[in-house]
């Protein structure tokens, strides 16, 4: 990824990476609604539940009244793994930019929902 990320989809990158260090998971993301709110989370590996840390980062955005939204990221170690994004399309339409970045949140790619 060659362009330069502006100071918001920077921070949304933060938060992907402080999430998944604080918990250890696989995988943190964040999202930014349509109203500028911020969410983060991480994977949730349970024996009877299993979310993706994008899933329950736009399940936060959703419980909390957000109507649609601005961008999205995900900070795994997985480099190869895909990243999901049907469920931003699902809150925000098609479209929305997804950055994905590696362990230290240096951007690896940026996909659309």
């Amino acid at each position: 990824m060659s362009d330069a990320l502006d100071p918001e989809d920077q921070k949304i990158l933060i938060l992907a990476r402080s999430a998944r260090a604080r918990t250890g998971a696989p995988a943190g993301a964040a999202v930014r609604d349509a109203d500028g709110r911020t969410y983060a989370a991480a994977d949730v590996v349970l024996p009877s539940l299993r979310l993706t840390a994008l899933q329950l980062a736009v399940a936060s955005a959703v419980s909390s009244g957000a109507t649609g939204l601005e961008a999205a990221a995900v900070v795994t170690g997985d480099a190869a793994g895909e990243v999901d994004t049907a469920v931003v399309s699902d809150l925000g339409g098609p479209g929305i930019p997804v950055y994905v970045a590696g362990p230290d949140g240096t951007p690896i790619s940026a996909l659309r929902s």
